[in-house]
């Protein structure tokens, strides 16, 4: 993999245009967690900004054989990004339509013995990771994620500034994002194969 880390993104395309693996996960080790980061901002949430990336980054597999890129990689990838964002806003109109469509990718998700030894790990890690951060941001994190609460709800609960509650709800999903880009590839590429 050392060797990829040298070639640049237009080499790394035309090995990607050659179906080779490896390329794939130099692209994404190059731009995956940034790109995450980007759409978190967008979303505020670590998981939308997950499944957009994953969901491009699949796309990118399944049409690598077609990829015409007039520009940079950096710049292509962001432009796809974007629309995603755009899309993802858009059909996420009301909270309810919302955790509806959560709620059937979760079923989704838990097709086989393998995806769900692989959510078992995850949330293991999301766990692991959570208890490494301090306890008012935990706090806030569980807040929204879990008991599904505004910023604006968390803040006047915690007796807090909204700012101050997106700042640390920032703080808990960049602390996610690094730790589960770790484990992103693998599983990206588990997912391509199957």
């Amino acid at each position: 993999m050392k060797a990829y880390t040298r070639l640049d993104d237009f080499q790394l395309i035309e090995l990607l245009k050659g179906d080779d693996e490896s390329a794939f996960a130099e692209i994404y080790s190059r731009y995956a967690e940034n790109m995450a980061g980007f759409a978190c901002s967008k979303l505020y949430s670590l998981e939308d900004a997950r499944d957009l990336i994953h969901d491009l980054f699949v796309k990118l597999w399944e049409n690598r054989n077609q990829l015409v890129i007039s520009s940079n990689l950096k710049t292509y990838l962001y432009l796809l990004v974007r629309h995603r964002i755009i899309d993802k806003i858009r059909k996420n109109i009301t909270r309810e339509e919302y955790a509806e469509s959560l709620k059937s990718l979760r079923y989704a998700y838990h097709n086989s013995i393998e995806q769900k030894i692989y959510l078992k790990e995850l949330e293991n890690t999301i766990e692991k990771s959570l208890n490494e951060l301090s306890p008012r941001v935990k706090e806030i994190y569980q807040m929204s994620r879990v008991e599904e609460l505004s910023i604006k709800e968390i803040a006047e609960k915690l007796g807090l500034a909204e700012q101050t509650v997106k700042n640390q709800l920032s703080t808990a999903l960049k602390h996610l994002q690094r730790v589960l880009a770790q484990v992103s590839v693998t599983a990206l590429l588990y997912w391509i194969n199957s």
